[in-house]
């Protein structure tokens, strides 16, 4: 057996690289199992375009309560909200585990699906 220390900002690469993954955020060492996956939900609200700042806090509080007790592994990167749908980027070991969140926050999961790759004007410079 081998182990490896990489330094890396890339989560796509490590997903793929890594069975086991340190991360340091503000001086505090959190350690995941697995590897480190990002996925976009699909969430149907309608209305969700005309919501107010206070129903758009609430949805936001349930759901970093229920963060909380999920523990570190599952992270909310941030959210697109249009006419009638809610498009949340999360990080989680599994898709179960953004599943579990949905349910015990009350959100529809519609669609689940992991990101693997992304893209930005940069890549046509490539």
């Amino acid at each position: 057996k081998s182990a490896y220390i990489i330094i890396s900002h890339d989560r796509y690469f490590l997903d793929r690289v890594a069975q086991k993954i340190i991360e340091m955020d503000n001086g505090r060492l959190t350690s995941y199992t697995g590897n480190y996956s990002a996925y976009v939900i699909e969430r149907e609200v309608p209305g969700a375009g005309k919501m107010t700042p206070q129903q758009l806090n609430a949805i936001s509080q349930t759901s970093c309560g229920v963060l909380r007790k999920l523990g570190p592994e599952i992270q909310w990167l941030h959210s697109y909200v249009t006419d009638d749908k809610i498009y949340c980027v999360y990080i989680a070991p599994n898709e179960e585990l953004i599943r579990e969140h949905a349910r015990q926050g009350g959100f529809p999961a519609n669609r689940v699906s992991q990101i693997r790759t992304m893209i930005d004007p940069t890549t046509s410079e490539a």
